[in-house]
């Protein structure tokens, strides 16, 4: 089977039209959408535009994030290059938390801004792309039009005119014979950081506690010393260390909670 349907090559052909010439930035975050959002970016855009393909590494990700990374690079036969934030060459949440002595809350996670939002920003002054690709799929549409209005009109949705879903973009990837990063293959809905301090889901935190005891009692630890509860049970927030260890929400693929441009746990 082809990796790309003849309807998508014909809307590719459309697309095709609307940019050249220009700067294309799209944005590597180690999972399968935006992996699928950079082939398709170079498919449609690449002969007539110049690309460039962006991650910024986290060092609490899991480890096999960068295996992935390599293999996705290999597969575009395209480079990906790192923005990383001056602030914080470490690239590590934990530092910036224990720095800012905040963890997560109403306004998002401090983590993100800094390591991924700033540190993207600061790689834009530098590089001045004139358009952005992100990995939102067809379920995102209104994220990304959230986006369009509140950081940038220039982004460019390549995953949604195809009408992809995040399972798609899965099949695409086992297809091309690109193995998925391990995280998904332990449960995890993304390939976000392990611990992720934007999730609040009493199933999410408990699955944590069973895959990875050992990250757990470190964000258990630290949000206790900062103050911060960071998970919701029966509507009131608790202490991580106080979360019974049958507590369950919602099913954890339910929840969606992207390490991006935006800070939030969607809904």
């Amino acid at each position: 089977m082809e990796t790309t349907t003849s309807s998508a090559k014909a809307k590719g052909r459309e697309l095709q039209q609307l940019v050249r010439g220009k700067h294309i930035a799209v944005w590597f975050s180690c999972g399968a959408a935006s992996a699928v959002a950079a082939y398709e970016t170079l498919r449609i855009y690449g002969k007539t535009n110049k690309v460039s393909i962006v991650n910024n590494p986290i060092k609490e990700e899991h480890g096999d994030n960068q295996r992935f990374l390599k293999d996705v690079q290999n597969w575009l036969r395209h480079p990906v290059e790192f923005a990383t934030s001056s602030s914080y060459p470490s690239q590590s949440c934990e530092d910036v938390w224990a720095k800012r002595k905040y963890m997560s809350g109403p306004l998002g996670a401090p983590c993100t801004m800094i390591l991924k939002k700033k540190a993207r920003q600061e790689w834009e002054e530098e590089n001045k792309p004139d358009f952005t690709v992100l990995g939102f799929t067809s379920e995102e549409t209104k994220r990304a039009e959230r986006f369009k209005l509140t950081e940038r009109d220039t982004l460019l949705t390549p995953l949604i005119q195809l009408e992809y879903t995040k399972q798609d973009c899965f099949d695409i990837l086992l297809r091309e014979g690109v193995r998925l990063p391990e995280v998904y293959l332990l449960g995890y809905p993304n390939a976000n950081c392990l611990g992720c301090v934007k999730a609040s889901s009493p199933t999410y935190w408990n699955h944590v506690r069973g895959v990875h005891p050992e990250v757990f009692k470190k964000r258990a630890e630290m949000s206790r010393e900062l103050g911060t509860k960071l998970v919701i049970l029966k509507g009131e927030r608790i202490f991580l260390d106080e979360l019974p260890e049958d507590a369950k929400g919602r099913d954890l693929k339910e929840y969606n909670f992207e390490c991006g441009i935006f800070c939030e746990e969607k809904e």
